[in-house]
């Protein structure tokens, strides 16, 4: 699973330089680098995500790391997973999973969810530390308690694996539907998934198609796929050969490898049965989303 690391932004005084014919960037308040300067934590952190996020100066990773170092020896959690963040990248340092590991863990310590999430990531996929499950599932589950959705799902499937922790399947149920309910697209697919085959839960086909659909309108091909074939085969929903056409459609379009084959296939075997109006009018709408949906 892939993770971007996103710097938030602190709240920061900017003061606006304009010159006659031209649009620039606002610049750093003179005050907040004389408080940086003095040692104010907040102004040291508001000033490394102002050089990192580039919103009111030129973004500039090398300052952006000395600023947040400053701001994160100083016990700033927001700082230190902010170096951990720049650390995992390789942004304004020499990339370095080990560093990345051991901000994200002070920061952790504190309390502080984003890096209580990200240290479990790293734990789960070895990066920077020795590969431990059960480490990965104790970070997301105190993430997942302060109701971070990423560290739900992720809890959520290595319960249904019984990795790290012993497999559980009505335990993931339940931390796939805190997520799904929060938007997670994966979530809302998995928990349509344990409805769809009856695992930790009683099998509804009506509520699979429920959670499908609200990952298939995220854009998740798998979901798209089992939503289509549900609407093919009266699976919870009426059967409806348009309807699955046009989600077939989108998987087809947008899974890759093997699996865009099925789509391929099941999507062609819809189209046998439509006659060209519906097939015209089921594609134009496909493309409709496509392109409303991939700019």
């Amino acid at each position: 699973m892939t993770s971007r690391r996103i710097l938030s932004l602190s709240i920061y005084l900017v003061v606006f330089i304009c010159l006659p014919g031209l649009a620039q960037k606002p610049g750093i308040d003179p005050s907040l680098l004389q408080k940086a300067n003095a040692g104010d934590v907040k102004a040291q952190l508001a000033l490394g995500e102002a050089y990192a996020s580039g919103i009111s100066v030129a973004q500039d990773y090398s300052r952006a790391a000395s600023w947040l170092q400053k701001a994160a020896d100083q016990g700033s959690a927001q700082a230190q997973f902010d170096m951990g963040a720049l650390y995992e990248a390789g942004n304004g340092v020499q990339q370095d999973d080990a560093r990345a590991a051991s901000w994200y863990q002070k920061a952790a310590e504190q309390g502080f969810a984003p890096a209580e999430l990200h240290l479990g990531l790293l734990y789960d996929h070895g990066n920077g530390v020795t590969q431990d499950s059960a480490q990965a599932a104790g970070w997301y589950r105190k993430a997942a308690l302060q109701k971070i959705p990423e560290a739900e799902y992720n809890l959520g499937t290595l319960y249904e694996r019984g990795i790290g922790v012993p497999q559980d399947y009505a335990q993931a149920a339940d931390l796939y539907r805190l997520a799904a309910e929060q938007g997670n697209a994966s979530a809302q697919f998995n928990l349509g998934l344990l409805y769809d085959n009856g695992t930790g839960l009683e099998k509804n086909y009506t509520q699979a198609a429920a959670w499908y659909s609200k990952a298939a309108e995220q854009g998740l091909p798998r979901a798209q796929f089992n939503l289509g074939t549900m609407y093919a085969n009266g699976q919870g929903v009426p059967v409806n050969l348009v309807e699955s056409y046009f989600w077939l459609e989108l998987a087809a379009k947008t899974w890759s490898g093997s699996r865009q084959d099925d789509a391929v296939h099941a999507r062609d075997l819809v189209a046998q049965h439509l006659n060209p109006t519906d097939l015209a009018a089921a594609q134009d709408r496909a493309a409709k989303w496509l392109a409303a949906h991939q700019r």
